[in-house]
């Protein structure tokens, strides 16, 4: 089971969005977890995610305090893996994103590979994830589905909205500030890098795509151009 299950989208949606975790069981391989989820981290690098993160500390774009709201303008938006790797300083959940499903593929039979003795969850559509497992010579564990959204859905933000804020899993990228994004890329008021950027720092466990999130604010873009 994972947050990630409710990302809005359909499964042609998320051809470019495919998260691999790795978690420790509390109390049973937990002690000696931490190399192995750093290795885990490490050996992610070599497959070029678009994001990495830890449950504790959050992905590869972070918030900081030492900023006010003028250094928006001029920020680097580089992400920066080393500092997540270098930073894992307790086990928990630790992802890597993946904007193809080559990369993911590989990495799942990498990892596979390596045998680290943790648990390794994929998430992305169904048949992206069988892929994956396939790829790596495993059957599938176990599926887990999100029923979507029940009740008076009308009240519900925009897809476009619903589609980037639910790539946080915990909540963090409000709809107010998925629309903001939205309206400043189709003004021309930020780059579609630069509004990613700002929402993947408030996810706090480092799984927002910011590949899948550019794509998405190009398509806002394309549509007000076509209207």
């Amino acid at each position: 089971m994972t947050n990630t299950l409710h990302r809005f989208g359909d499964a042609e949606s998320f051809r470019d969005d495919f998260i691999i975790f790795a978690i420790a069981s509390k109390g049973k391989n937990d002690q000696d977890a931490l190399p192995k989820l750093r290795r885990f981290l490490e050996i992610a690098v070599e497959y070029k995610p678009v994001n990495l993160g830890d449950a504790r500390h959050g992905g590869a774009l972070r918030p900081s305090k030492s900023m006010n709201p003028m250094a928006h303008w001029n920020r680097d938006i580089t992400p920066d893996f080393a500092a997540v790797i270098a930073g894992l300083d307790t086990p928990t959940t630790c992802a890597a994103v993946f904007d193809n499903k080559v990369a993911a593929e590989d990495f799942v039979k990498r990892i596979k590979e390596e045998d680290l003795g943790l648990s390794i969850n994929i998430s992305t559509s169904v048949d992206g994830a069988e892929q994956c497992c396939h790829h790596a010579c495993i059957p599938r564990h176990s599926v887990g589905y999100s029923l979507g959204f029940e009740g008076a859905t009308e009240r519900l933000p925009s897809s476009q909205v619903m589609s980037l804020s639910t790539m946080c899993g915990h909540g963090m990228v409000s709809h107010s500030l998925a629309k903001k994004m939205v309206d400043w890329v189709k003004e021309g008021r930020r780059t579609p890098e630069q509004a990613v950027s700002y929402m993947a720092r408030f996810c706090s466990c480092g799984v927002f795509n910011p590949a899948r999130a550019k794509r998405m604010l190009q398509d806002a873009v394309q549509q007000k151009s076509n209207a």
